[in-house]
């Protein structure tokens, strides 16, 4: 039965019946009326945030976190072209958002009005699906429609545009189940089982097989990556994964090589590089992780696993591609492969298993510790040490930080790392870990993060001593922007051009100014107590960890070079595994 209410209450009622508990958003002249219709209930929490990007990245961590649609509201003008940037981050991550947005009374659109502009023209190209709402009578079913169009086949933000006149017009409202989605959007999520079956006898054939999983795995559910865990138990096939991916496997598993890619481990490189199946599940064969082109992987069958068919040969062409979501894909694996052996491939893989643990020898993420300075390795290891038996959630800003903490955090479980992939956003992890806290109330979250990424949504912090959440900042203040400095050292002969952090606030003092807690630690004999006592605190803490300012991030492969061309850290054990211009002699 159809209900009359306003644009406005159609849009409070819409969330609801969407499941929705939390709102994060920030209000303005434009959405007023939808504002009004939230203080008059209680069902949905809105946290208020200091700053529409900040809004967006806690809607993107609290979706990560939990595999729910964020929701962002924001006024007109301003506040959606403030929130551009966290819709570009969701979409290059497959982050499924909703973000409500104000708009100019529909008389006034394109009259250049007060905190006018074009939300559909501007988010176009960021976002999954965009819509501008022009009639109440629409309203109902384009919400709906849009949570639809964002958690479904490859996760995306979805913006709605509407006119301050369509929240206070009057009109039918109806519920989910009385809409269809868009004739014309229709993702396959079924695999063909022919290729499946085609995928299966190309696993029993190989000699060298790597799995290569990414964000789409954990996208999937966590029924992927427990399809995947059984896959590899019977396969025995060895497994490496995107920055995205991490978690999805487990990192204390013998099968696992660590990440790939630009700043991945030497085994997980050189495998990819030498192996003669590679099975991509899930991921999108991004610059970062491929490097060179026509180097990649030069000598390999190629399956790619992907819901996206736009994904498929997009930047590097496969034998053989296989469109579906990735848990049906793996379910399909798993049964055909027990239909053709229950026999483990042990002894045929013995020779690549040995081969991998040559090249695992050479501890490529090995480091020279100091008894003097904080290595910001070490940092992290000790960070990952003190939390090893708790239910952590980790946020990362980006940067060298980010890198070190895929290294060195091991992740056994999915939906547990939060961190700005595609996009590589600073900012983004401070506020990711209010939306996380926000979705976990009672877990722990940590957002590791660099002294220069995090001031760029620093305020945000207020918004989690105003909400109670006792989200944990584990700053590694090296005074440089750590990544840009290491480019500028390896590249632009060491001219440190505007990387050099002059004029660092106190991390203490503004974590008291914003009514949180502050601690700051020098040396490697104070870090274990300090670390204990930012996790017993109850209320957010901002911890600054001053560590060694030139440290580089490694291994590494330089941009344009191939995964057998990489940099490693002096520590690596290389005997005669490689020659000296890094190139594989095994």
């Amino acid at each position: 039965m159809a209900e009359k209410m306003t644009g406005a209450e159609m849009v409070v009622q819409a969330l609801k019946d969407q499941g929705v508990a939390h709102v994060f958003g920030y209000p303005g002249g434009a959405v007023l009326p939808i504002y009004d219709s939230l203080f008059q209930q209680d069902e949905i929490e809105h946290i208020l945030v200091r700053h529409e990007q900040g809004a967006t990245h806690m809607a993107e961590g609290y979706a990560r976190s939990t595999g729910k649609v964020g929701v962002v509201l924001v006024t007109s003008g301003p506040g959606a072209t403030n929130a551009v940037t966290g819709l570009t981050d969701a979409l290059l991550d497959s982050i499924p958002l909703v973000c409500l947005t104000g708009q100019v009374p529909t008389p006034l659109i394109g009259s250049d009005a007060f905190q006018e502009c074009d939300t559909v023209g501007i988010t176009r190209n960021c976002t999954k699906h965009n819509y501008l709402v022009k009639d109440v009578a629409d309203l109902p079913r384009i919400i709906h429609e849009a949570f639809h169009i964002a958690s479904t086949g490859r996760p995306g933000p979805v913006v709605i545009d509407i006119p301050k006149d369509v929240q206070f017009a009057l009109g039918d409202y109806a519920g989910p189940v009385a809409h269809q989605s868009h004739a014309s959007y229709k993702p396959q999520a079924k695999p063909d089982l022919v290729e499946i079956e085609q995928a299966v006898d190309l696993m029993l054939q190989a000699k060298r097989p790597v799995c290569y999983t990414g964000g789409g795995v954990i996208n999937a559910g966590p029924r992927a990556s427990e399809l995947l865990r059984e896959l590899v138990e019977l396969t025995g096939f060895p497994v490496t994964s995107t920055l995205m991916g991490l978690g999805a496997f487990p990192a204390s598993s013998d099968k696992w090589l660590g990440m790939l890619g630009m700043h991945g481990t030497y085994e997980a490189n050189l495998a990819m590089h030498d192996c003669d199946l590679m099975i991509n599940i899930g991921a999108r064969f991004d610059d970062r992780i491929t490097g060179r082109l026509d180097a990649f992987s030069p000598n390999s069958t190629k399956i790619h696993v992907d819901i996206d068919p736009s994904s498929i040969n997009k930047n590097v062409v496969v034998d053989l591609p296989i469109i579906g979501d990735c848990a049906n894909v793996l379910e399909e694996m798993v049964r055909i492969w027990r239909t053709r052996t229950n026999e483990s491939r042990a002894g045929e893989l013995a020779p690549w298993m040995a081969q991998i643990e040559k090249w695992r020898s050479v501890n490529c993420l090995g480091y020279e510790n100091s008894s003097d300075v904080i290595k910001p390795q070490y940092a992290i290891e000790r960070l990952a040490a003190a939390v090893k038996e708790k239910d952590v959630y980790i946020t990362t800003e980006v940067g060298q930080h980010q890198m070190w903490a895929a290294q060195y955090f091991p992740f056994d479980k999915p939906n547990r790392l939060m961190t700005s992939g595609g996009l590589g956003t600073m900012g983004y992890g401070l506020p990711a870990a209010v939306g996380v806290q926000v979705a976990h109330r009672d877990a722990l979250v940590i957002d590791i993060a660099g002294e220069a990424s995090v001031q760029m949504t620093m305020q945000e912090f207020s918004t989690a001593v105003q909400f109670r959440l006792p989200i944990k900042i584990f700053i590694l203040n090296n005074e440089y922007m750590g990544m840009v400095r290491q480019w500028q050292e390896l590249l632009h002969g060491s001219r440190y051009s505007q990387s050099y952090s002059e004029s660092l606030p106190d991390f203490v003092k503004l974590a008291e100014a914003f009514g949180g807690k502050g601690i700051r630690v020098e040396h490697p004999d104070e870090l274990d107590a300090a670390i204990k006592e930012m996790l017993d605190h109850d209320g957010p803490v901002l911890f600054d960890c001053r560590v060694v300012k030139q440290e580089n991030c490694l291994p590494m492969i330089p941009s344009g070079k191939a995964h057998n061309e990489m940099i490693l850290p002096d520590t690596a054990d290389i005997g005669n595994i490689i020659d000296e211009k890094g190139r594989s002699l095994v």
